[in-house]
C-alpha cells in the first residue's frame, strides 16, 4: 500500500483482458448474427406478402394511406376514450377485487356467508365470457327500467368490465395472501398485533409486492378489452374506425385502431418484464401468474 494510505488502482491481468475481448466478440457475433437473422425473416415475411396473388386488392382495402389519414382523428378521439374507461374501471377492479380477495380468505364459521358468496362471484363471472356479460348488462339494465339505473354505453359497457375483471384479478390478490407463509402472520401476534394490524402492516404489503406483474398483465388485457364496449354503441376507437370504414368503403380504419392499440399497450408490457425481471419475479411465482392469466 503506497505511503499515503490509498489503495492502488485494480489493473486486470493479460488473461483476464484476453477473457474480456472473447465475451466482446461473443457479444458482437451474436448481436450480428440475430441482427441478420431477423433481416432475412423480415424479408421473405415480405417476399410472400406482395407476390401474393389478392395483394394488390389487399393493399387498397386495408392499407391506404390517404383514408388512414383521414381517419386518424376520429379514431384517436374514440381511443382517449377507451383510455378514459380502462383508467376509471382499473381503480374500480382493484378495490372490489380486494375486498373479493379478503372475504375469500377469512376464516371461521361466521365469515362462511361472505365466503361463499365472494366464492360464486368469482366463479360466475371467470366463467362467463365477457362479451356475453357486455350484452347481458348494456341491454339487459336499461330493460328492467328501475329508478336510476344509468343508460349511458359507456358506464355500462365500464360496469360490464369491472364485474368480469374484478374475478380474475380477486384471485391474483387472493394467490398472493396465501403464498405469504403463516409464521409471517403468526409473528405479527407474537408482537401483539391485532388481526386487521398482522392484515394491514404484514401480509398485504408483500402479497400487493408479489402479483404487481400479473396485475400489470391485467391491466394490458384490460386495455384491449376496453375495446368491446363497442357492440353497446359507444364510439371509442373500434366503433368510430367502423363508422370510417362505412364512410371511405375502406378498411383501412380498423388498420389504424389495431395500430393505435398495439402502441398503447406495449409500454404497458415493456414495464411489466422489466418490472418482473428487477423484482425476480420468475417461475417459482408462476401460480401468481396463472391466476390473472386465465381468460
Amino acid at each position: 500500500m503506497p505511503p499515503d494510505g490509498t489503495r492502488p488502482a485494480w489493473v486486470p491481468s493479460d488473461r483476464q483482458r484476453e477473457r474480456d475481448a472473447y465475451r466482446r466478440g461473443q457479444t458482437r457475433r451474436s448481436t450480428v448474427v440475430a441482427l441478420v437473422s431477423t433481416v432475412v425473416v423480415a424479408a421473405v415475411a415480405v417476399l410472400g406478402l406482395v407476390s401474393s396473388p389478392g395483394w394488390p386488392r389487399v393493399k387498397q382495402s386495408f392499407l391506404d394511406p390517404e383514408v388512414a389519414w383521414a381517419s386518424l382523428p376520429k379514431v384517436l378521439e374514440g381511443l382517449w376514450l377507451n383510455v378514459r374507461v380502462m383508467a376509471a374501471c382499473a381503480v374500480i377492479i382493484v378495490v372490489v377485487a380486494m375486498l373479493l380477495a379478503l372475504a375469500r380468505t377469512l376464516r371461521g364459521p361466521a365469515f362462511f356467508p361472505l365466503r361463499a358468496l365472494a366464492t360464486g362471484y368469482v366463479d360466475v363471472f371467470r366463467g362467463l365470457p365477457l362479451i356475453l356479460v357486455l350484452l347481458l348488462v348494456g341491454f339487459g339494465l336499461p330493460g328492467l327500467r328501475l329508478q336510476g339505473v344509468p343508460t349511458s354505453a359507456v358506464v355500462l359497457g365500464g360496469l360490464a368490465l369491472v364485474l368480469t375483471y374484478s374475478a380474475y384479478v380477486a384471485e391474483v390478490f387472493r394467490a398472493g395472501i396465501e403464498s405469504v407463509h403463516p409464521s409471517q402472520v403468526a409473528s405479527a401476534r407474537s408482537l401483539g398485533l391485532t388481526r386487521g394490524q398482522t392484515l394491514r402492516h404484514v401480509v398485504l404489503p408483500q402479497a400487493v409486492r408479489r402479483v404487481i406483474p400479473p396485475l400489470l398483465n391485467d391491466l394490458v388485457s384490460l386495455s384491449k378489452d376496453s375495446g368491446l364496449i363497442s357492440i353497446l354503441g359507444a364510439v371509442d376507437a373500434v366503433r368510430a374506425a367502423q363508422i370510417q370504414t362505412a364512410t371511405y368503403a375502406n378498411f383501412t380504419p380498423y388498420v389504424v385502431a389495431g395500430v393505435l392499440f398495439v402502441l398503447l399497450t406495449i409500454p404497458l408490457t415493456r414495464f411489466t418484464d422489466a418490472l418482473a425481471k428487477r423484482g425476480g419475479w420468475l417461475g417459482s411465482q408462476s401460480g401468481l401468474a396463472g391466476a390473472g392469466a386465465m381468460r
